[in-house]
């Protein structure tokens, strides 16, 4: 429906009028340019021009059109279904055809009411029906926070829920709907009978171990009307070549309603991502077997450090030294004397060199293999030490003089040392140590790049010559310190503390810097954990270092993921700004390696590596329907709660309510004649048909 409006007084309109018709006369009332002609000419031209004249004068008053568009919004019914594995457990074939076939009745009697929208969901949310119920998790909240996140503001008529009540993902689902302004109609899935069943409940365990380290699996046991029952609970490894027992651990069951929680202790003997899974045999009569088992993925970290102690002869040092350093389970202490020593020096990650080189043991091959293998090393200057060789083997520190003569010196705490932190009680500790003994010489040159952490006290002057000093030369870290006997630091701290704190503290930070070394590889590939969820899409990312280590990613990078069955998944990593990045989508259950390779400038680069996906077995260990829930939802929404078998009667139950009606909803437009193109047309045709008349009869 349309109407003019106008911005002015509608009896200017007359003026208009008015305006025109004098106008008109004036124009040709004494017009003698067509006497010859019809009386009447005169008359239809002064019409023709009055009406045009008219019609401007009108638009100068800024008519309007005014439209009221009315529209009507039925009624919004959402249909949301549960695809959870747990819905399905108590349906077979028959009886999910014919649950799917009363639901597509359902939405066929609905749409010819309602706006009808349909979701599914369980562990996410997707439009549309889905009844595979392969989900692997729950999460209600979730779902009704969907619903009134998109609908709140909409014509919310009621929502239909079909679940069985079960949630292990998000909040209480009581809790969320009380945002909802419809009631919901809740369709009661599953079955609320305890059946007898025994139930892996879970396993409480640290996703990382160390190699040859002990760790503790928690594992929590449920069982459902098995009282007189027994149950053996087995942890087995899986590996390629097979399964190998591990342990058995009996379970009497003494209640209908059962709960217990028992501790498997194993010991980490092989590095990488171990699969365990942990078993409960079956009972007579039990329901589901599926929820009796669970792998668990540990990730067992070899970060242990092959360390050699390389003395020139033996010393007290030598002990002082390696007793702090089996502390660290992560370290692996090899004590050896030059003379004797026949290993490869590429075994060891970090090598201390006691009183070495020496006059009678340059150790030259050691000195040529710690700079190939880039090995980080620590030095220990004695009087057995060859000073000059000393100073040829590194940069960090000169020493002048042939190491004869000694002096008895005592620590001072550098104060701008930062390459690690040491707490101040911890320094004011040091300062109190007894003298070791150091090299004589006045003449102690100390490299730009080198940090100096100690420096000498002789008496009670502070000198400026460097005690303990750590730096970098050649890409390889280096410490030296310039003196021996620190085994009387590690007494005399026991001495005043009972114990070895102190000592190991200082002793312990300083190789845990030398000794850490840094990732140089051009290429690498990284994850953002080394164990995946079944539901999870594994992504990769890349990294290239040119000569410069300045990012780059020119060439083309490459992936191959091979899982433990020997099948293999060949990718191309997407190029980022300056890097790589690959989405390898959700992989089956199992372990994987993988290898990514590029080639820069004519040099293969390879990276390997190694993860594991994990099953998620929620679903599986709660199967007992919860319509307990169901009810109050609907109860409290003001809705209703039906079974499989009464779907039929939802629209009449919605209809009942009396409250769902459609919503009219009007619109008023406002558009400007002026605007109007038929309005153009109109008084083009009037001027024209002017100008044709005035031209036909001979005038202008």
């Amino acid at each position: 429906m349309s109407n003019l409006s106008f911005q002015y007084p509608v009896w200017y309109l007359l003026f208009c009028l008015v305006l025109a018709l004098i106008y008109a006369l004036v124009l040709y009332f004494r017009d003698n340019r067509f006497q010859e002609q019809s009386k009447w000419l005169n008359g239809i031209l002064g019409t023709v021009r009055a009406l045009t004249v008219a019609f401007l004068a009108s638009l100068l008053l800024s008519p309007l059109l005014k439209s009221i568009k009315t529209e009507i919004q039925k009624p919004i019914i959402v249909i949301a279904q549960d695809v959870s594995e747990s819905v399905q457990v108590d349906l077979n074939a028959t009886q999910k055809a014919k649950y799917q076939q009363n639901l597509e009745t359902l939405v066929e009697q609905l749409q010819k009411d309602y706006e009808l929208v349909t979701f599914s969901f369980g562990e996410r949310i997707r439009n549309g029906l889905d009844t595979a119920f392969n989900d692997k998790s729950t999460n209600l909240s979730e779902m009704l926070s969907a619903v009134y996140d998109r609908y709140d503001n909409q014509n919310l008529g009621a929502l239909i829920l079909a679940s069985d009540g079960i949630f292990n993902r998000g909040s209480n689902p009581i809790y969320t709907r009380a945002k909802i302004n419809a009631p919901i109609y809740a369709i009661a899935l599953g079955d609320t009978i305890p059946k007898r069943d025994l139930v892996l409940k879970g396993a409480l365990y640290n996703q990382i171990a160390y190699l040859n380290d002990r760790f503790a699996i928690q594992i929590d046991v449920a069982a459902k009307n098995c009282v007189g029952q027994n149950t053996n609970l087995t942890i087995t490894k899986i590996e390629r070549s097979g399964s190998k027992l591990l342990s058995t651990v009996p379970i009497s069951i003494n209640q209908d309603d059962f709960f217990t929680t028992r501790e498997v202790i194993l010991e980490a003997d092989k590095p990488g991502v171990q699969r365990y899974r942990l078993t409960l045999s079956s009972v007579n009569g039990e329901a589901s077997t599926a929820n009796n088992s669970k792998d668990i993925f540990i990730d067992v970290l070899d970060s242990r450090q092959k360390i050699l102690i390389l003395a020139n002869s033996p010393h007290p040092d030598i002990t002082a030294f390696k007793q702090t350093l089996d502390l660290n389970k992560n370290y692996e202490v090899a004590i050896s004397y030059a003379n004797e020593f026949k290993n490869n020096i590429a075994d060891f990650d970090f090598v201390l060199l006691h009183q070495l080189p020496s006059a009678t043991q340059p150790i030259t091959e050691v000195r040529l293999g710690l700079i190939k293998q880039k090995i980080p090393h620590f030095y220990i200057i004695g009087t057995q030490t060859n000073l000059s060789l000393f100073n040829q083997y590194q940069s960090l520190l000169t020493i002048s003089g042939d190491g004869r003569n000694t002096d008895e010196v005592q620590p001072i705490v550098q104060g701008n040392f930062s390459l690690f932190t040491l707490e101040e009680n911890i320094l004011s500790e040091v300062r109190k140590f007894p003298p070791v003994t150091a090299p004589f010489s006045n003449d102690y040159r100390v490299n730009p790049n080198a940090s100096v952490l100690l420096r000498q006290r002789i008496g009670r002057i502070d000198t400026p010559r460097p005690l303990l000093l750590l730096g970098e030369a050649e890409g390889i870290k280096i410490g030296v310190f310039a003196a021996e006997g620190i085994w009387k630091w590690r007494l005399f701290d026991y001495l005043q503390h009972q114990n070895h704190d102190v000592f190991n503290t200082l002793v312990g930070k300083t190789i845990q810097y030398l000794s850490l070394r840094t990732d140089k590889r051009r290429f690498r590939v990284s994850l953002a954990n080394n164990i995946f969820n079944e539901n999870e899409a594994v992504k990769f990312g890349a990294e290239l270092y040119n000569e410069s280590y300045e990012l780059i990613n020119t060439p083309d990078a490459k992936l191959t993921i091979q899982s433990s069955e020997g099948e293999k998944y060949d990718y191309l990593f997407n190029k980022t700004d300056n890097a790589y990045a690959l989405d390898a989508g959700i992989l089956p259950v199992g372990n994987y390696t993988f290898r990514g390779t590029t080639n820069y400038n004519g040099q293969e680069l390879i990276y390997d590596g190694q993860f594991s996906i994990q099953p998620i077995q929620l679903e599986v260990y709660a199967t007992t329907a919860d319509h307990g829930l169901l009810r109050i939802l609907s109860d409290n929404s003001g809705g209703a709660l039906v079974y499989p078998d009464q779907l039929s009667d939802l629209p009449q139950l919605i209809a009942a309510k009396g409250n769902i009606k459609p919503v009219l909803y009007q619109t008023t437009q406002t558009n400007p004649i002026i605007n109007l193109k038929w309005i153009f047309f109109l008084l083009m045709s009037l001027l024209t048909l002017e100008w044709f008349l005035r031209r036909y009869f001979g005038a202008y």
